[in-house]
């Protein structure tokens, strides 16, 4: 099981980077917006993390699961959600939306990092 986990904790990091990544490609861009890749890697987060979850609280892989931090990081990336979806069909420029999401992305990142959601 601790294959399957790794996997999806890879699938997870992908999540990630699609977002930091969508981000990151439209810095200098006029026309910042919440593309689609933003949008489906916030998908793969939630889905990828709620399974990580899962597989910690199940017992099935020796991680410990720290539940405040893991319901911090679901509630920023439901707002994340939020955002993507609220945007999809607007026009670019989306400037305040981009920057939202960018800014909740690394803020969920150093929560994860410094709080840390498993051990």
């Amino acid at each position: 099981m601790q294959f399957v986990y790794n996997v999806i904790l890879v699938l997870h990091f992908v999540g990630l980077a699609a977002l930091l990544g969508g981000f990151a490609a439209q810095m200098k861009s006029p026309d910042k917006h919440v593309t689609k890749v933003m949008y489906h890697g916030t998908l793969l987060q939630l889905i990828t993390g709620a399974l990580m979850v899962v597989f910690a609280e199940a017992g099935w892989v020796d991680e410990t699961i720290n539940h405040s931090v893991v319901g911090t990081k679901l509630l920023i990336l439901i707002v994340i959600l939020v955002i993507a979806v609220w945007s999809r069909k607007k026009p670019a420029p989306q400037v305040k939306a981009w920057a939202a999401v960018g800014i909740l992305t690394l803020i969920n990142i150093c929560i994860a990092v410094f709080a840390g959601a498993a051990s």
